[in-house]
This record gives structure tokens, C-alpha cells and sequence, in this order.
């Protein structure tokens, strides 16, 4: 530490100041009074001498210093969507780090990933071209493929291709060609993966005594591909990525190959892409064969024969099933595995403890109290009742992924209480109802529910009123006063249930009917079914899907199918179905797909009763749209600029997710540039404009590169 002014004088001097100051009854003599002002001039000078080499540095400059920094190397901004270019300090840091692997390949591919949040894979396609090869320099291209070997068919005309290509002389930039000698590919993998831990199996409804055990992945009970959990490069990439680093769908060849591997295997075993319990016990990879097992139910093909087989399972990872020899029981069958889908939305094992309105803590499910205060869904809904009271709120927790087989449930939140159902974060658990739930309340009460799975299997000759139920009467014969009804991150599945082949079961029944006047219902990050609200009662939607499996069905109205459901507000919402309400509050960067059946008794696909108030921007309505005032809107018509889906099935990985062809107008059509519907908040558009900003700082002179999108 630097010495005092003051205590750096002549003894004498500090003697005579001290004498003066008591005689005068201060603190400090007028000496020491003097040079302790002056010491405080001279650290601000010092701060100020240490802050100026501070700023030499990325690392330590003060945030004003940023941007001129980024200047003098030539940084261009973007929007920061991915975490990993959210901060412009750590942006222009990485930018100094890239210009020293400037114009490489591997510096590409970790911008693009870095940019994008996806997975990422970089080629320069000069090096699958079909030409003569320099002898100094020979590449392991051929201009005929090795047919015996499956990995080179397995990966034509993906990002790993490696069978040589003739010349296309067409622009990559505009994705007309590919394969040229100044072209350079970008592929990308804008799907995620999502895991669902230690599952039970859901056993298919043809298993019948004495015959092979068939299985599905899906707690749902339908076929879903398995995609990979990808292995990360690490913060720097050094190697280009292969198939195990990409979020992609995990194909039987490949799996084939890796079970066959051992303890070797990258893709069989804990903490990787997929694992069989079997009683408890993990199945070795040996024990496993996989296969193609296609074909309806009852007669898949490939099925174990009835005795002698050497493996204890077979599994498809394409179509999500498996097999368990005949003989097996009741066997109890665990798999962890992973799904596909476009965002963090719906329910899932990602993290939701932002989203928790209720702090603090929780009664969990199965209870950890000896002896149990329930064994039921329905015991601990109805002693977290009992702990409520005015002003106080509750939360139950449910722990596990999975399927919860339940009775119809019931829910009654006394007034001015506050009762949250939730999955504990980590948990995706799947209620299969035989019934409904459901819901009342007192004045002023609430019930929350956040990262739920609701379906029901309910036989179709005695169906529910819908899977979520609240009545305009409550249990007792007065009058239902619930307050607010609020649903995050939850799935009331589309149709009630699926087909082994992922059809709705039920596709015209709705997953929500509200009565009581005053509710306020909101709905956010979520798949939700059909609607019939009731004119007194109020819809918000933000970031979700509510399908009603086909465009022609109604998505939202009153009980009676037709008369007007209540005020409605969409935002950041794909709406599969026609809608009917009083009032659109208001309806911002939506896409509203729905159209009339031959013979409809609608008028119109999208009717708001009231046209004089509300507002509709930025969104997609169907032709002939009875709607209040509209800007910037794109309304359907013949040759005019229409969504297109990859898919509107609920199930499939790229469920309700645009293609990256869809016309500009719509995919960056919303009032931020970016996309309509419920993929919004995921920012697509913007994060690959990032990407073709950053790359064309690193691009070599004279070269060319295109996006593509894996999945």
C-alpha cells in the first residue's frame, strides 16, 4: 500500500501539526487537512492512469470503450440472439480470437454455431467434386462410390456427404447450386434435442399372450424418431463436427454400428442418446439388436421369433418401437431417450424454475413424507386444498418423467388463494385422464399449472366435456367464481390422444371449456387443443399453439361450436382451426391457418363480433376475415404469400414449424423482423442474418457460401 502524504514528512512537522490540532480540539492538524486533499486528487489520477491500461484490453475496458474497439477491428453488430453472442464484450473478444484463424474452415463453423445456437457443420465443396486429382495431393474423393459400405449412402445430400459431385455452376448464395470450387456450405441443425429420463415404456394395444412384446418410446404411444444428444466440440472447435455432434435424428444404421461397439458405444448408454432398463437392470448393448420394425400394429416386421432368440430387445430408432421376445411377462420397461423439437415450449425436461410463480417450498408428488399424506394425484390435490386459505398460495410439485395413469380429477381453490400444479423442473410427467379435470374456485382464486402433459384415453363412446373442465357451478350448486386460470409450458394434447400413427384420436373434441363469467384465462409457451370459452370469460394466448387438428375444425368459440367465444388476444401464437369471439383485443405476429368446409355454416374462418375496437398487426388471417382495423397484415389469396409448414401434426419433431422457403412476408413479417406464429420468440430469421453478417467477415476473397437447413 502507497505511504501518506503526510506520514512521509519530517517528524518535527507532523509533531507541530499534531500539537496545533489538539490545542484547537480537531480531528487533524491543518497540514495534514492539506495533503489529504491532495491525496485524494492524486487517486483519481492513479484510477484514472490504471483505467487507461485497463482499456487496452478487452477483457477489462469499461463498457464505453466496447464499441470503439470493435471499430478498430472492424466488428459488425448484430442482433445477439444465441447466448453465446449475447454479450458485444465477449463478441468482440471472440472477434479478435477469429482473426487469427481467419478464412479457415473450422473458425466458420464455429461462428456459425457460436451465431446461430444450432448445430453447425462447415464443407468446402471443392473437395467432393468429381475431378482429376493432383498426385501430390490426393484426396480421398472417388468419382464411384463404395456401394458396400453403408455410411457413404447413409449421408448422400446431408452435411457428411461423401461421394463426389458434378460441378453446378448455379449461385450458392441464393441456394440454387452446391457444388462448385469457390462454394462453401453452411448446414445447420435448428432443431434441438430434448431428453425424457427413465420412462416407462407405452406398450401397444395388439400385445397378446404368447407373442412377441411390442413397445413405443413415445409416453404418448406413437411413433416418434429418436434424435441424438449431441456431444459438444468444446468452446473451440479443432476438429469438424461428425453425425454424434448434431442434434439429428439417430438412424437405424447408425445405432446399429454403435451398439455393436460395445462399452465403445457413443450413442447405447448412460448419459448419452439412449438407454433400456429392463427390471431395473440396463441392458447391454449386446443384448439389443436393431432393426426395421414398420408395419401396423400386431404385425411389425422383424419380430422375434417365438423362441431361441439371443437378444433381449429389439428396437427401431426411427419409428421409436421396440420388441421384447415372447415369454417375457409383464416386464417393466424403462428407456431414456431423445426427442426433437424447434423450441422450450409444451413441457419437457428443460429448465422452467424462471417460470415458477409460486416460491419457495413445495408439497412434491409421490410424497416424501413416512407415512405418506397421499398415495393419489387426487389425495395430494385435495390436501394442497387444505392448506390453502385467503391470500395464501400453494404449490404442488410432481417429480418424474412419464405417464400417470389417474382417475378424473378435481380441483376447488378456496377464495383469494393460489394453488400451482407444476412439474418440478427437470420432470415432464403425462397425466392419462379417464375423465377430466375439473376446476372451481372461490372469488379471487387462481390455479396455475406449468410444464403439464394432459391427455385421455377415454374410450370414444363415453368422452368427458374436455380434458380441462370449469363449470359455470361449482361441486357444491353455487356459482363457479374462479378467478384466473393461467397454463404454461403445458401440453393438453391436440385430439385428446394419439394413434399409433400419431393421428388425433379425437380431433373435433376441445382440450378446454370455461363458463363462469369473469375468468381470465392465459396461456403461455404451450400446445393447447380446441377452446369454447364462454362470452363472459377472456382468452390470452402468448407464444403457443392451439390446434384443432385440421384448418376447417373450430380452434375457438363458445360451447355451442358457433356463437362467440370471449375476448380473445393472440400473441406470438400459430392457430390450426377457425375462431369466433367477441372481441380481438388484439392479435400481433400470429398466424391464423383455418378455412371453411364444404357446406359450413360459417360465414367466415375468422369472425370477431365487435369490429369497431381491437387491432390485428403483423399476422396471417385466412381469406375473408371478419376482423377489426388491420396493419401489416397478409391475408390469404390466390398467388398471394401463404405459411408453409413442415408439418401440422402434433408429435412430429418439426411440428407447426416454418420452412425456411416460406415467402418473406411471413417469416419476416412480424414487427421485430422476425417470424409469425408461435415460433416467434426463437428468433429464427435473425439469428441467420447474424450468421451471413459474421460469416462475410471471414470469408476468403473470392468464395461463395450458402445456409442449408439439416433439419
Amino acid at each position: 500500500m502507497t505511504p501518506r502524504l503526510f506520514d512521509l514528512l519530517p517528524a518535527l512537522y507532523r509533531l507541530k501539526d499534531s500539537q496545533l490540532a489538539a490545542a484547537r480540539q480537531l480531528q487533524m492538524g491543518p497540514l495534514q487537512s492539506l495533503l489529504a486533499l491532495v491525496e485524494e486528487q492524486l487517486a483519481v489520477v492513479d484510477n484514472n492512469l490504471d483505467q487507461l491500461y485497463d482499456d487496452q484490453f478487452i477483457e477489462t475496458c469499461a463498457d464505453w470503450v466496447i464499441p470503439y474497439i470493435g471499430d478498430l477491428i472492424g466488428y459488425q453488430p448484430v442482433h445477439g440472439v444465441a447466448p453465446a453472442v449475447a454479450s458485444p464484450r465477449a463478441e468482440v473478444a471472440h472477434t479478435i480470437s477469429f482473426r487469427r484463424r481467419k478464412g479457415t474452415i473450422l473458425a466458420l463453423e464455429e461462428l456459425a454455431r457460436d451465431v446461430t445456437g444450432w448445430g453447425a457443420h462447415a464443407v468446402e465443396l471443392f473437395k467432393t467434386l468429381t475431378t482429376t486429382q493432383y498426385m501430390n495431393h490426393v484426396r480421398s474423393v472417388y468419382y464411384a462410390p463404395d456401394l458396400r459400405n453403408w455410411q457413404v449412402q447413409a449421408y448422400i445430400d446431408t452435411a457428411f456427404d461423401a461421394v463426389s459431385h458434378n460441378v453446378d455452376v448455379r449461385r450458392i448464395a441464393a441456394q440454387r447450386g452446391r457444388y462448385n470450387i469457390p462454394n462453401i456450405a453452411i448446414f445447420l441443425w435448428s432443431l434441438n434435442s430434448y431428453s425424457l429420463t427413465l420412462v416407462p415404456a407405452a406398450a401397444s394395444p395388439a400385445n397378446a399372450a404368447g407373442r412377441p412384446q411390442c413397445f413405443r418410446f413415445s409416453p404418448l404411444g406413437a411413433d416418434i424418431p429418436l434424435f441424438t444428444n449431441p456431444v459438444s466440440q468444446g468452446a473451440q472447435i479443432n476438429t469438424p463436427a461428425t453425425p454424434v455432434n448434431v442434434p439429428d435424428r439417430l438412424l437405424r444404421r447408425v445405432l446399429c454400428q454403435d451398439v455393436r461397439s460395445g462399452a465403445g458405444a457413443v450413442y447405447y448408454g448412460e448419459g448419452k442418446s439412449l438407454v433400456l432398463k429392463l427390471g431395473g437392470a440396463i441392458l447391454n448393448p449386446y443384448q439389443i439388436q436393431v432393426c426395421d420394425l414398420s408395419g401396423p400394429d400386431g404385425s411389425w416386421a422383424n419380430l422375434p421369433p417365438s423362441s431361441g432368440y439371443p437378444y433381449a430387445a429389439a428396437i427401431d430408432p426411427e419409428l421409436g418401437r421396440i420388441v421384447l421376445p415372447a415369454g417375457s411377462g409383464a416386464p417393466q420397461l424403462e428407456t431414456t431417450f431423445y426427442y426433437g423439437f424447434n423450441a422450450d415450449m409444451a413441457g419437457g425436461e428443460y429448465s422452467r424454475e424462471q417460470g415458477f410463480v409460486v416460491q419457495g417450498a413445495a408439497l412434491p408428488f409421490p410424497d416424501t413424507v413416512s407415512p405418506p399424506r397421499y398415495t393419489t394425484l387426487q389425495q395430494a390435490l385435495d390436501f394442497a386444498d387444505s392448506q390453502l386459505a385467503p391470500g395464501r398460495e400453494v404449490t404442488l410439485e410432481l417429480h418424474g418423467s412419464g405417464t400417470l395413469v389417474t382417475t378424473p380429477l378435481s380441483i376447488n381453490v378456496p377464495a383469494g388463494a393460489t394453488l400451482e400444479v407444476r412439474a418440478a423442473d427437470g420432470s415432464c410427467p403425462v397425466l392419462d385422464l379417464s375423465g377430466e379435470i375439473s376446476v372451481s374456485g372461490g372469488p379471487s382464486s387462481s390455479l396455475i399449472m406449468n410444464g403439464l402433459v394432459v391427455s385421455s384415453s377415454t374410450a370414444p363412446g363415453q368422452p368427458p366435456v374436455a380434458l380441462i373442465h370449469v363449470p359455470a357451478k361449482a361441486s357444491g350448486g353455487g356459482d363457479n367464481q374462479l378467478g384466473s386460470l393461467a397454463i404454461n409450458h403445458c401440453t393438453l394434447v391436440p385430439g385428446w390422444a394419439l394413434a399409433p400413427n400419431g393421428a388425433p384420436q379425437q380431433g373435433n373434441a376441445p382440450a378446454l371449456v370455461a363458463a363462469p363469467a369473469g375468468l381470465q384465462i392465459s396461456i403461455q409457451k404451450s400446445v393447447i387443443g380446441a377452446l369454447r370459452i364462454e362470452s363472459l370469460a377472456t382468452a390470452n394466448l402468448s407464444d403457443s399453439i392451439l390446434d384443432a387438428t385440421s384448418r376447417t375444425n373450430v380452434a375457438y368459440a363458445a360451447s355451442d361450436n358457433s356463437s362467440a367465444g370471449g375476448a380473445l388476444t393472440l400473441q406470438g401464437c400459430t392457430v390450426i382451426g377457425k375462431v369466433h369471439a367477441t372481441l380481438f383485443s388484439l392479435i400481433s405476429n400470429s398466424i391464423v391457418w383455418a378455412g371453411l368446409a364444404p357446406k359450413d355454416a360459417w360465414t367466415a374462418p375468422l369472425i370477431a363480433d365487435r369490429k369497431q375496437t381491437g387491432c390485428i398487426r403483423f399476422c396471417f388471417l385466412p381469406i375473408a376475415s371478419i376482423t377489426p382495423r388491420q396493419f401489416q397484415c397478409v391475408e390469404q389469396a390466390e398467388n398471394a404469400p401463404q405459411p408453409v409448414f413442415y408439418s401440422l401434426r402434433y408429435g412430429d419433431p418439426a411440428y407447426a414449424k416454418l420452412a425456411p422457403s416460406t415467402d418473406p412476408a411471413i417469416r419476416q413479417g412480424a414487427d421485430d423482423g422476425g417470424e409469425m406464429g408461435a415460433f416467434h420468440f426463437v428468433l429464427a430469421p435473425q439469428r441467420e442474418t447474424d450468421l451471413r453478417v459474421r460469416i462475410q467477415e471471414y470469408l476468403p476473397v473470392g468464395l461463395e457460401f450458402g445456409v442449408f437447413y439439416e433439419t
